[in-house]
């Protein structure tokens, strides 16, 4: 890693660090929330497993988007990122040290999660824990970028918690986790094809339902790569070295 990156993501963990509220939104809700699903539907594993193990991968996608997107527009807005930018930094190193990161927290919720997930809620995955552990990282980052590269179209933090209705819950409701995708109207079902969330679902699904490392899992993660990375580099071109 460049010294200029490095230094980038050694601030950002250093701003979380200083942000309680913000660790215990990455770190302690999700495991929280996956807790009170396991309560609600009580003594019956099948629905929890239905549903449980989805969310293991979709609520770190959920938050990371959410802190993501507003920490970064707080940089823009604040002029951190725009005095960054008069600095003799390529903006490989400034988005390399964002997405860097972000991305070590990414790995450290969904690992957390998928922890207590299978070791202390009980959830029963016929495929393996790695692969489990392996989505719900991979959806974690793909969180990371689509917030890195939405937050370029807000102009206050309250524009990007919007973004959370308009963009990220559409997805939830098409991605089949309420309603299977073979049910739905047609359009639905082509437009939910080209939803990235629907396929971070299905990845985490196939896990749920089938032993041993699936090709469809494979493929679902290679997808939720495929998206991230692509976004990352819209982030790239959204840095400017002036603001208007």
């Amino acid at each position: 890693m460049r010294a200029p990156a490095l230094a980038t993501t050694v601030r950002v963990l250093q701003q979380l660090r200083r942000d309680p509220r913000t660790v215990a939104l990455l770190l302690v809700v999700p495991c929280v929330l996956l807790t009170l699903v396991r309560f609600i539907v009580n003594a019956d594993n099948p629905v929890f497993d239905r549903f449980g193990l989805p969310l293991v991968g979709i609520f770190p996608l959920v938050s990371m988007f959410v802190v993501t997107s507003i920490a970064v527009l707080r940089e823009r807005t604040s002029g951190t990122l725009e005095r960054l930018l008069t600095l003799p930094l390529a903006k490989f190193d400034i988005l390399a040290g964002y997405g860097i990161g972000f991305a070590l927290v990414a790995v450290v919720q969904a690992t957390l999660l998928s922890v207590v997930a299978v070791g202390v809620l009980g959830l029963d995955s016929r495929g393996p824990v790695w692969l489990l552990g392996a989505l719900a990282v991979g959806n974690a980052l793909l969180g990371m970028a689509l917030g890195l590269f939405l937050s370029a179209f807000a102009s206050t933090e309250f524009q990007a918690v919007q973004f959370m209705p308009a963009f990220v819950l559409p997805q939830l409701l098409l991605c089949g986790l309420a309603v299977s995708r073979d049910a739905m109207a047609l359009p639905l079902y082509w437009l939910s094809g080209a939803l990235p969330m629907t396929y971070a679902y299905e990845g985490l699904n196939e896990v749920r339902s089938s032993t041993g490392v699936s090709a469809e899992a494979m493929t679902d993660l290679a997808i939720v790569v495929g998206v991230t990375v692509p976004a990352l580099l819209a982030g790239a071109a959204t840095l400017r070295r002036r603001t208007a």
